[in-house]
């Protein structure tokens, strides 16, 4: 049995998830040998901009990046995983919570190695923004992640 989303109505966070993964190459490295932190950026931006599509079921463009923290390094040989999903809905903005972990591919070692907040606003056919899909709040944490991100654009808005 295949599960079908509403295509224009409510959606929760479970249904925007994305986890991009990515082998970190000699290409990736910085002058330390470890990857760059541009590397990183845009990764995270590429799984947030895929969770706020899923969610809003239409074109999605990066209007900030809120926090970004880098906690370990990632090293090459590693895998990065990205793990995506919307933790706050406006009328037309769409936050995303983007988790950055790194695999040692022989060990299976886990390590969280960045976190950031990703800030997209839908665009309708005409290219202007336009409204996005109520997010449903599922669990405790949903409703958790869903305050904070009121807090974060109500300070986003204060600073515009």
């Amino acid at each position: 049995m295949r599960a079908t989303m509403n295509r224009e109505g409510p959606q929760t966070p479970r249904a925007s998830e994305i986890s991009l993964n990515q082998l970190m190459l000699p290409e990736h490295a910085n002058a330390l040998g470890n990857v760059h932190g541009g590397v990183i950026l845009k990764m995270v931006d590429e799984a947030g901009a895929i969770a706020a599509m899923r969610h809003a079921r239409k074109p999605c463009v990066t209007i900030a990046i809120d926090s970004m923290t880098f906690k370990q390094p990632v090293h090459v040989g590693q895998l990065m995983v990205c793990q995506a999903r919307v933790s706050y809905v406006g009328r037309s903005s769409i936050e995303v919570q983007v988790l950055v972990h790194a695999e040692d591919l022989l060990t299976r070692e886990v390590t969280h190695t960045n976190s950031a907040y990703a800030v997209y606003v839908a665009l309708g056919a005409d290219g202007k923004s336009a409204a996005a899909p109520e997010l449903v709040l599922e669990t405790e944490e949903d409703s958790r992640l869903f305050g904070e991100g009121q807090e974060r654009q109500r300070r986003r808005t204060a600073r515009a």
